[in-house]
């Protein structure tokens, strides 16, 4: 078979463990013939193609990023798109594809299946927001970051006696805020699944300054928003493929709790930081496994389906359940956030 293999969306640590798994695996178990394109479905519709094998994968496990590289392009969202894609498919004979992509790229991958193309996708996304899977590639490696970040920034803000907001990612599900804010130790969460009322959180942190402590860290993902009729007026900034600017909650944040409290208050958008870099063990581990599972399944004829974490096993699910669809953290964890401010 020669089977097709792309990296969408936004890179992440992990990718080229997903990469050199499915290379190794297809070719030396299964005898198929891996055609890479290059910059994600953007390559597929320019027929831009790197032909993979064992040398192409040696030595990339610690290596961020993802050796096919990647761009932000849709086909059914652009015109002539999906005929390209199509006319690419047929020209370069691919029996099947190997989509590696966070919700963007995989809701491209259920539009080119439905076009009759074999898909099988792997999920990645720092912000862990793809449904149907415990855990995307990419994500634990973005925790990782952002706790080292938070455990930095304790310290400056403890000797300072400042409240020190660090902004993370999470568009619409705050999974990096509240698991590297308990992980951190943060006094406050800000996450796009609850809403803020900025009248609280300056309460709290005057409390909190009053009574035992003369510092406060406050994680806020890039997502999160005033609650309706609450006195914080605010409208989210987004670039040209729909991507909050960054900064804008946070440096918001910083003026109203500034003005409000008189702390000083100072800011880190750890932005693109959250996503080099060398990938955790984790990410190499789940990367090796989505990767095995995926081109296992095309060799065993699977269609539309996608790799998943579900209690600890890799298991395939209908590509159809998980396009469109965001996996939000839950009330449980947001609590426990919370409860340990």
């Amino acid at each position: 078979m020669r089977v097709g293999l792309l990296t969408g969306g936004g890179d992440v640590p992990g990718l080229n463990a997903a990469i050199r798994a499915v290379v190794k695996r297809g070719v030396g178990e299964h005898g198929h013939h891996i055609v890479g394109f290059r910059n994600g479905w953007k390559g597929v519709a320019e027929g831009d193609i790197q032909p993979l094998t064992r040398a192409d994968i040696r030595n990339v496990l610690p290596i961020g990023g993802t050796l096919l590289g990647t761009a932000r392009f849709h086909p059914h969202a652009v015109e002539g798109g999906m005929d390209a894609v199509m006319s690419t498919i047929e020209n370069e004979h691919i029996d099947a594809l190997i989509c590696i992509g966070g919700d963007g790229t995989l809701h491209a991958a259920s539009k080119v299946a439905e076009a009759g193309v074999k898909v099988v996708a792997i999920p990645k996304t720092i912000d862990n927001d793809v449904w149907a899977t415990e855990s995307s590639i990419g994500f634990d490696t973005a925790v990782t970051i952002a706790t080292e970040a938070i455990d930095r920034i304790h310290t400056t803000a403890e000797s300072h006696n400042r409240v020190m907001i660090v902004e993370v990612m999470g568009r619409t599900a705050g999974w990096i805020a509240a698991t590297a804010g308990i992980a951190g130790g943060a006094e406050i969460v800000l996450a796009p699944e609850r809403p803020f009322d900025i009248d609280q959180v300056v309460r709290f942190l005057k409390h909190r300054h009053r009574a035992h402590a003369s510092f406060s860290i406050v994680v806020v993902a890039e997502g999160a928003t005033p609650a309706e009729g609450t006195s914080m007026d605010y409208e989210m900034q987004v670039g040209q493929f729909g991507q909050i600017v960054a900064g804008g909650i946070s440096d918001r944040l910083k003026h109203e709790i500034e003005q409000r409290t008189g702390f000083d208050t100072r800011v880190t958008v750890l932005g693109h930081i959250q996503r080099g870099g060398t990938p955790t063990a984790a990410d190499r581990i789940l990367g090796s496994r989505f990767g095995v599972a995926a081109i296992d399944a095309v060799t065993r004829g699977e269609d539309r389906v996608m790799t998943a974490v579900q209690d600890g096993e890799v298991v395939l699910v209908p590509l159809a359940e998980v396009a469109g669809r965001v996996k939000h953290v839950p009330d449980s964890l947001l609590d426990v956030a919370r409860a340990l401010a």
